[in-house]
């Protein structure tokens, strides 16, 4: 592709969405392709794809993210409408709100803590830790969090993706070892562990776990962005 018309495409925001839509289209085709396998989602393939595109065309990250920014303000209505199967699925939630409030806090702290303390042990920066705080988080909410620790949102992106990816084989082989076959239980550590990526697993195993994972995503999103900057500033991490 010439250089001039590269840069004159890279200057609207259709590029970066046309570029953005088209990986995930192929991804998806790619990922029925191989039969569904649950370590590679769709979601991981057009990442990859995505990123070899802009390396291969020399685009940096910045002008692409600049242009991407469209597709970002959409991650909100799209957490929102969430709330539909919440609501189809209210008297189910409401049989198990006590288990659910009691390992939620135990849960969303554990999935904050582990990855923060092997970072620092690794001798990671500040800014890499406030990068990573949220990667259990839904990105809507865990931009905001990571913008407020004074983190790298683009590090951010990587480390959900990661995240996302890896919770979804590990939450399997866990439910199989343990022989949990209920569809909330499964749902609800999808959704507060891996987030949107692990919602999308979920519904794809019944709407009961589709919505039990919207349900751990919400609620682990509004407890990080409640607690998670106030533990950072009591424990003087970001001073």
């Amino acid at each position: 592709m010439p250089a001039s018309l590269l840069s004159t495409l890279t200057t609207t925001p259709l590029f970066a969405v046309g570029l953005t839509l088209a990986a995930f289209l192929l991804g998806s085709a790619l990922f029925y392709r191989l039969h569904k396998p649950s370590w590679l989602p769709a979601i991981l393939i057009a990442a990859l794809l995505l990123a070899a595109t802009l390396a291969i065309l020399r685009v940096p990250y910045a002008t692409y993210q600049q242009g991407a920014t469209w597709l970002t303000i959409l991650l909100g209505p799209a957490t929102v409408a969430l709330g539909m199967p919440l609501y189809q699925q209210l008297p189910r939630i409401g049989e198990l709100w006590r288990p659910l409030m009691v390992c939620l806090p135990i849960a969303a702290m554990l999935a904050a803590s582990y990855a923060l303390m092997i970072a620092w042990l690794m001798g990671s920066s500040q800014q890499i830790l406030a990068s990573i705080a949220a990667k259990s988080v839904t990105a809507p909410i865990a931009i905001g969090i990571t913008e407020q620790l004074g983190g790298s949102v683009a590090l951010l992106m990587g480390a959900l993706l990661m995240t996302g990816v890896v919770t979804i084989p590990f939450v399997g082989l866990g439910a199989k070892l343990l022989n949990i076959n209920d569809d909330r239980i499964i749902g609800f550590a999808l959704g507060l562990n891996g987030h949107a990526i692990g919602t999308v697993r979920a519904f794809e195993l019944s709407p009961t776990a589709g919505a039990f994972a919207s349900l751990g995503m919400s609620l682990t999103g509004i407890l990080t962005a409640l607690l998670l900057p106030l533990a950072w500033r009591l424990l003087g991490i970001g001073s």
